[in-house]
């Protein structure tokens, strides 16, 4: 079993960590940033994670917690709201995020989402600093598209681990093999049909229309992120849970 490198903040990247890239590019994530010509630094301390295929990587904090960083899709929860802004929580660990009341595909002063304390979007974070407030919007700003951002509505949160949310959001590679190795969503959805938003920070939003069902798999993802189930353990994990709820 290889050994996870762990950085400080500050630290440089080794170079035979690197991803090779047939385009010569890397895509960096989370916790590192490009100082010019080629040296690559964390920006805080966490494992540092590798995706080949992709040609990223990226930290992991190691302690757990979640910081925004420019792109993360998040699941936020309307705290409060000011003149032209909602303040919202991303976890109760980070500051409020702000979102534009007119950051909504189509909206207008007379046209926009009317929400309230409690209610929940989906977001991108599009400014992310440690000396600014964090800011994000539910469209995307180049081209006015929600691009399956905007309102949550109805439907049930989960509270995961941000690393595990990240797996969750790799996708599927061209054989349908889920990338992070999280098999479980596929296995429920050939049985029961449901939506679900999944936050980078730790968030997952999940509607099947039916409660029982969503308790269900709302319960099954925490199984398999707090235990780390391997492939076959989520399967038989979803057997299961899909027994037991008949």
């Amino acid at each position: 079993m290889a050994t996870q490198t762990v950085l400080l903040p500050g630290e440089e990247i080794p170079a035979d960590q690197l991803p090779r890239s047939k385009k010569g590019t890397l895509t960096l994530g989370p916790g590192l940033t490009h100082i010019p010509p080629s040296t690559i630094l964390s920006t805080t301390s966490g494992a540092l994670q590798v995706d080949h295929k992709k040609s990223a990587l990226w930290l992991e904090r190691s302690n757990g917690r979640y910081q925004p960083s420019v792109g993360d899709l998040v699941v936020a929860q309307i705290h409060h709201s000011s003149t032209d802004t909602y303040h919202c929580s991303l976890t109760p660990h980070t500051p409020f995020a702000l979102l534009g009341q007119l950051a909504f595909e189509g909206a207008n002063k007379k046209n926009r989402p009317q929400l309230k304390a409690g209610d929940l979007v989906y977001a991108r974070v599009s400014r992310a600093s440690k000396w600014e407030d964090t800011e994000i919007e539910c469209c995307n700003s180049s081209t006015g598209k929600a691009e399956g951002m905007g309102p949550l509505k109805a439907g049930m949160v989960w509270e995961v681990s941000p690393a595990f949310a990240r797996r969750l959001m790799m996708g599927s590679d061209k054989e349908g093999k889920s990338r992070g190795g999280i098999v479980a969503l596929e296995e429920v959805g050939e049985k029961v049909r449901f939506e679900v938003a999944v936050g980078r920070n730790g968030k997952l939003w999940l509607d099947s229309g039916s409660v029982k069902e969503t308790i269900m798999i709302g319960r099954l993802l925490q199984q398999v992120d707090e235990q780390g189930l391997d492939a076959e353990a989520q399967r038989k994990a979803v057997k299961k849970a899909l027994k037991d709820m008949t």
